[in-house]
């Protein structure tokens, strides 16, 4: 019998975290330990030394003069974002209340960017008090920007978002290229800074974001060289001085079977000969990179409990506390077409690297051979993780290889430090919230 099979595509390793005795570690202190510190379940953990290591790899591998801002809307946790703001050279927000947030962590205004279509004059106005650079999305956002800065007496500091005539190829979400919601057409710039320069702003310079969630290092690097020949042909339509490019970011991380980590590598030597190139005609630039996903995706993980075990017709529910509105884009953003498991485990179920090579090979032996009754202790099964809502659509795991599970196990879903918590409709049907730790 010929029991070659070709294998399944694999989830990335989660050698973020650390395991001991079996259960999983959070910056040394055992997930056993995190849960009594939450004081229930569901839970959302972030890790400050996942996010330390990946800054510390990004200021290894990316040139010295790149400036690291961090995309609050990622993960705005007050807790985070003051770990974070000694750590980073700026803070990019999207609403008058992350402001608030990044103000209180102890960062200056002047190290804050504000990008988002619609801004209310309310926001505009306390970026304008708070010596914040305004992203500007539209020329009425322009004109409003320079009627509040009027009123006020206070010099607005503004760059222009741009909408590129081109866009970041295999991204999860195109945000540039085409019509869009996101800055002016790239075709109008020319105009807007005429404005800009007319109306006595304080010009700083040019945002141009065309992408983001990608793990393809290539179209990372060729979209870099568009950008910075798009900008250097716009500033030669203007007199206005070139003080800052915000150049996006857009690195992805593996959330799916068969995605592999971003090499950054290459992309830090391009990015280098991008900016020498840029800072010889524009000796006074400065080169920004604005991370959110990437900085504190990988340092988190939302916990929560199995609370009932059933069989259906052939297949396994495990049903835990917590799940789409919590964790909705691990869900499948209430579905998505093509649905695909994000990375989990069981926290007090941990087995060693070596350990889990050996259940691979014996799942591929089995599932052609040996009946389930022989399987081992250490044997991993499929099973269906899912929440308690009211709808189908409310599964954190389908068909997902795992220890044998039990009521009182602890659910973790890897690669949750981004957009989980926030970005979720907790009060969906009502139930309770989970909390937020920083280990």
């Amino acid at each position: 019998m010929n029991l070659t099979t070709k294998a399944k595509p694999q989830h990335a390793p989660m050698d973020q975290f650390k395991v001991h005795n079996n259960w999983l570690m959070v910056n040394g202190v055992s997930l056993e330990r995190v849960k009594l510190r939450a004081g229930q379940t569901p839970f959302y953990a972030y890790d400050r030394s996942v996010i330390s290591h990946k800054i510390a790899q990004l200021r290894q591998y990316m040139p010295q003069s790149l400036k690291l801002h961090y995309a609050m809307k990622a993960n705005p946790m007050p807790a985070v974002v003051s770990f974070l703001n000694s750590q980073v050279d700026g803070i990019d927000v999207a609403s008058g209340n992350e402001l608030l947030v990044a103000l209180n962590s102890g960062i200056a205004g002047h190290q804050i960017s504000f990008a988002g279509p619609g801004k209310q004059s309310q926001e505009l106005t306390m970026a304008i008090a708070s010596s914040v650079t305004i992203n500007v999305e539209s020329f009425n956002e322009l004109s409003n920007i320079a009627r509040i800065s009027d009123a006020t007496g206070i010099s607005a500091k503004v760059a222009v978002r741009v909408n590129p005539d081109f866009e970041l190829k295999s991204s999860g979400m195109k945000m540039g290229g085409g019509p869009q919601q996101f800055g002016i057409d790239a075709e109008q710039v020319p105009k807007a800074l005429l404005q800009i320069e007319a109306l006595g702003l304080d010009y700083q310079g040019l945002h141009i974001f065309s992408g983001s969630q990608n793990l393809n290092q290539h179209a990372i690097m060729q979209t870099h060289r568009q950008i910075f020949e798009l900008a250097s042909r716009l500033q030669r339509s203007t007199n206005l001085e070139l003080l800052t490019l915000n150049i996006g970011g857009g690195l992805g991380i593996p959330y799916f079977p068969g995605e592999m980590p971003l090499d950054i590598a290459p992309i830090g030597q391009a990015l280098a000969e991008l900016i020498d190139n840029l800072q010889a005609a524009h000796p006074n630039v400065e080169v920004a990179m604005e991370l959110g996903r990437y900085i504190v995706g990988e340092a988190g993980i939302y916990v929560c409990e199995v609370v009932d075990i059933k069989e259906s017709r052939g297949t396994r529910f495990a049903i835990v506390n917590g799940g789409l509105h919590h964790h909705l884009s691990a869900s499948g953003n209430f579905g998505q077409v093509i649905r695909k498991n994000y990375p989990v485990a069981i926290g007090n179920k941990m087995i060693s690297k070596k350990q889990s090579s050996d259940i691979a090979q014996n799942n591929t032996r089995l599932d052609q051979s040996v009946s389930q009754e022989k399987v081992s202790a250490e044997q991993l099964y499929p099973v269906q993780i899912v929440g308690p809502l009211c709808t189908p659509l409310d599964l954190l795991a389908d068909k997902y290889e795992l220890p044998a599970v039990e009521i009182g196990d602890l659910v973790v879903v890897y690669q949750s430090g981004a957009y989980g918590f926030t970005a979720s409709p907790r009060d969906f049907l009502s139930h309770p919230q989970p909390v937020e730790l920083l280990i």
